[in-house]
């Protein structure tokens, strides 16, 4: 009899999506970007109790708030990015979701600030996968003309999860320690670790909804065409090798299979950085903050030298693409901003005012929630109707726009000694700061090839991270406790605004220059 010859596995292919299921693909994806924002957000509504049991002060909660986050969230970012451009997008959401998930519950069991600035770090490095992959398969879920539009609606998911955190935060953390207020807890859990555990279990039965996703075929709404995904073992192994020009010390061993030239840079980098973070620690202590930071920005390097090498075109697409840099930076320096208020915004609200947690986290939580999911949409719908899905320096100039308008009520707010003007400049604060968010979004993703969007999406959230996330929170925190002053600090962080302009107002007049074929 015929023996037949097994043949080789081949994907499917990418079933037909109708505009419902586009907009139903959309609404799960903003659940996940909820649930990514409750996770990182809740640390900061927990704060009092936090910093109490571990002992820890303001300076390093900014760390664990920023900087231990942050850093492991960009730099695996990068290699997640460029796996989502080879590999299934929803598959890898769907394990980040569990990652972030797990590590958020045992952030719930953690006894010291280097457990849970360990468990922090996993959850950096789970999230890293939303951006990404969330920015990737919206751009081929629906058109150019809706781009901005429908990310700010997935971007809203941050503010809509951030102000939810605080809220349940409290709610679970007082609802524990209030029925255990005799101090006999159930395996000596205190409210605010309950409150981790609570919050991170959930999201492993999201992860299997989001693996039932459909997986749009990649550049669908474009006339090039696009190479098929790399089946799983290949996209992985491309994956490892990634990991490797970024993650020390391997990133010694792949410059060196650049040659010698390859090596020479990569250790003078090294160098510069160690010499550089050397010097933070000397100059102000806190050795963890300038080790990690550093740590990044080594490898931030390593990649770039390694991608200039490797994909001469893409490093071009990415690192020569000024539009790309210039919102990159500028958004980047916004979120330094942002971030800090976001961390110390309700631990300011309470030690200045003396307000009631549970009033902070409705107001402040509520009021900054609703500001910045409205104000993400707004910005994006604002950049997609202005720019015409054609003219995308015209987003560039919504960015700016919007971020000199927030610098009022940011004013207000820091200058008030009355609770209530605090509480009214929430709204308008959040609003202001999210609205340039989709614009952002919305120009990074237009202005690279569909091939790199991923990656470019990546890089974008590197400057959020790497910028904001790491230096913000962090130079507020350390400033305040300099200072004795959290007010201090979080004044002080908005220096930064000026640069983020030049920034923004350089990506804009190149970009302008470029549409105008000049």
């Amino acid at each position: 009899m015929e023996q037949t010859m097994p043949q080789p596995e081949v994907d499917k292919a990418p079933a037909p999506i109708g505009q419902g299921y586009a907009w139903y693909a959309l609404a799960v994806l903003v659940l996940v970007y909820v649930l990514n924002f409750i996770d990182r957000q809740m640390l900061t509504i927990l704060a009092p109790d936090i910093k109490r049991d571990l002992g820890i002060s303001d300076a390093q909660f900014g760390f664990l708030y920023g900087t231990a986050f942050g850093v492991f969230y960009s730099v695996f970012g990068i290699s997640l990015g460029k796996l989502a451009d080879r590999w299934s997008r929803k598959r890898l959401l769907a394990l980040g979701l569990a990652t972030w998930s797990t590590m958020t519950a045992l952030s719930g069991l953690s006894g010291s600030f280097w457990q849970i600035g360990a468990a922090r770090i996993g959850v950096g490095v789970g999230e890293a996968t939303a951006g990404p992959c969330g920015y990737s398969l919206l751009s081929d879920l629906f058109p150019p003309r809706r781009r901005a539009t429908v990310i700010a609606i997935y971007s809203a998911g941050i503010y809509i999860g951030g102000g939810l955190a605080l809220s349940i935060g409290t709610g679970l953390a007082h609802a524990w320690d209030h029925a255990f207020a005799s101090g006999l807890r159930p395996l000596g859990l205190a409210g605010w670790q309950v409150a981790f555990l609570g919050l991170g279990l959930p999201g492993l039965a999201m992860a299997a909804w989001v693996a039932s996703l459909r997986e749009p075929a990649r550049g669908r709404f474009e006339t090039t065409a696009m190479p098929a995904d790399m089946p799983a073992r290949e996209a992985w192994r491309a994956f490892g090798a990634d990991l490797a020009t970024i993650a020390p010390p391997f990133t010694l061993m792949a410059a060196a299979r650049r040659g010698a030239a390859g090596l020479r840079a990569n250790l003078i980098a090294l160098a510069l950085v160690a010499l550089a973070a050397a010097a933070m620690t000397w100059a102000v202590g806190d050795a963890p903050q300038w080790i990690v930071l550093g740590t990044g920005v080594y490898a931030v390097v390593s990649w770039a030298q390694a991608m200039r090498h490797d994909d001469p075109d893409g490093f071009a697409q990415i690192w020569r693409n000024r539009p790309l840099v210039g919102v990159n930076v500028g958004y980047g320096l916004t979120c330094a901003l942002a971030y800090s208020a976001s961390a110390f915004g309700p631990l300011y609200a309470m030690q200045t005012f003396h307000a009631a947690p549970a009033q902070v986290a409705l107001i402040v939580g509520g009021g900054g929630a609703a500001g910045g999911a409205l104000g993400t949409i707004a910005g994006g719908w604002l950049g997609d109707w202005l720019s015409g899905g054609v003219h995308h320096a015209r987003r560039v100039l919504v960015i700016i726009v919007v971020l000199v308008l927030a610098l009022i009520p940011q004013a207000i707010m820091m200058t008030t000694t009355s609770v209530t003007v605090f509480y009214l400049g929430v709204f308008p604060l959040w609003f202001l700061l999210s609205a340039g968010l989709g614009s952002s979004a919305g120009t990074v993703v237009n202005v690279v090839p569909p091939r790199l969007r991923a990656t470019a999406s990546a890089s974008f959230f590197l400057g959020a991270t790497m910028l904001g996330l790491s230096l913000g929170p962090y130079a507020a925190g350390r400033i305040s406790q300099a200072t004795h002053s959290l007010w201090a600090g979080l004044v002080v962080v908005t220096c930064v605004i000026p640069f983020a302009l030049a920034s923004l107002a350089y990506a804009w007049v190149h970009l302008a220059r470029k549409e105008r074929g000049a």
